[in-house]
């Protein structure tokens, strides 16, 4: 009961004020989502049935922006359809906030945006909101910004336990502590991102917590060079790992789009089985799933600290006012050596998704995907190569705006 009242009380705040001179907005999310699958993230087994699951996000958005401030606001339900009783009898299955911030305009240029909130930069690669996911991803960080004629932004965040008197932190989250410097700047025919993270996660050792540190270095470039639009990503990983060891990882993308097709190559540098230093990168907290095929079975809560990849694909997109339609197809290989005399080929994986506007407010989504795996596969997952691998997906998106 406390949370619906507090839930009208913002809607009411937003109705009153709406005669001042604030802008308001108040929007909606339902989105259910049916999967079917049989070798999703990892490879089946021969004799592994198919499994069919419904999960659904249930968002309320508010905004507030003035002069002075820019505030937002995000609920969020999510749960997995026969989860919860039909009789709910306690608040266990309660909503919880996704994002819950403040934004405070110093100047016109220079803002402090503080609290729960996404972390969405250029591609998504290092950092992104995992929208697929119906739980997506925010973090609690402080963000100082200035926009000029180029953009800078400082994010800074520190997390602890409750208890004051120690600097402990054994909570969920990935890190304890995390900075950041992002840099972009816009040019007439090019696009030039740099970022600088600095990633701490906590460790025991010899019953004292300690701090690993490592680093991300690198970023992006965009041009168009018509009729071609290309693209590069760099990034270099150093510092030290949770296992104690020097850190030397890589990631390089590479990729040329013209009309509607992109061809494209990924490297993640991985860590060979005769290996002394870790040389696996990780694409930390991107949105993955856009990446390296919709199956999932690399960098998706998985294949962290392995072999790498090696990803070279070709990419079909069509976005008309009513029907969108994508077909992707990927070649994956290892970038490191599981094994002595280990195939590196690891699977032709093949994406194939549609959608319909049905009206501005309503879209429906579909999917289905195949991977036909190769035999060193099953050394890194487990499962059936020899076994059809196929997931595919149908989404309901209703997107109501109720104020504006």
């Amino acid at each position: 009961m406390i949370k619906i009242k507090i839930i009208a009380l913002l809607v009411l705040s937003l109705v009153v004020a709406q005669n001042s001179m604030a802008q308001f907005s108040l929007s909606g999310e339902f989105r259910p989502r049916t999967e079917l699958s049989h070798g999703y993230k990892t490879l089946a087994a021969e004799d592994q049935d198919a499994s069919t699951i419904t999960t659904q996000r249930t968002r309320l958005n508010f905004g507030f922006k003035n002069e002075f401030i820019n505030t937002g606001l995000v609920l969020q339900d999510v749960r997995q359809w026969g989860n919860q009783p039909q009789l709910v009898s306690n608040e266990d299955f309660s909503a919880s906030l996704h994002e819950a911030w403040a934004e405070i305009l110093f100047t016109p240029e220079f803002s402090l945006k503080a609290g729960r909130q996404e972390l969405v930069y250029d591609d998504q690669r290092i950092f992104g909101n995992v929208g697929w996911a119906q739980q997506a991803r925010s973090h609690d960080v402080a963000l100082f910004k200035l926009k000029k004629d180029f953009d800078l932004h400082f994010g800074v965040a520190h997390h602890e336990n409750g208890n004051l008197t120690d600097s402990y932190y054994d909570g969920p989250d990935a890190y304890k502590d995390l900075q950041f410097v992002w840099f972009h700047q816009n040019w007439e025919t090019i696009q030039l991102s740099l970022l600088v993270l600095n990633n701490g996660v906590p460790v025991v050792e010899n019953a004292d917590q300690k701090t690993k540190y490592s680093q991300t270095l690198g970023g992006r470039i965009t041009t168009n060079v018509k009729p071609l639009k290309l693209a590069a990503n760099l990034y270099y990983q150093g510092g030290k790992h949770v296992s104690g060891k020097d850190i030397s990882a890589l990631n390089l993308l590479l990729e040329a789009s013209a009309d509607r097709f992109t061809l494209g190559v990924e490297h993640l540098s991985g860590t060979s089985y005769n290996d002394s230093k870790y040389k696996a990168f990780t694409p930390l907290y991107g949105t993955n799933h856009k990446f390296n095929g919709f199956m999932d079975y690399f960098y998706v809560s998985n294949h962290i600290g392995s072999v790498g990849l090696n990803d070279v694909y070709l990419k079909y997109d069509y976005s008309g006012e009513k029907w969108g339609f994508n077909a992707h197809l990927h070649y994956f290989g290892a970038a490191a050596d599981f094994a002595e005399d280990f195939d590196r080929y690891l699977g032709t994986e093949l994406d194939l998704a549609g959608t319909w506007k049905v009206n501005p407010m309503t879209k429906i989504s579909l999917g289905l995907s195949t991977l036909f795996a190769g035999d060193s596969l099953e050394l890194i997952k487990g499962g059936d190569s020899s076994v059809f691998q196929y997931w595919g997906y149908l989404m309901l998106s209703v997107t109501p705006r109720f104020m504006n």
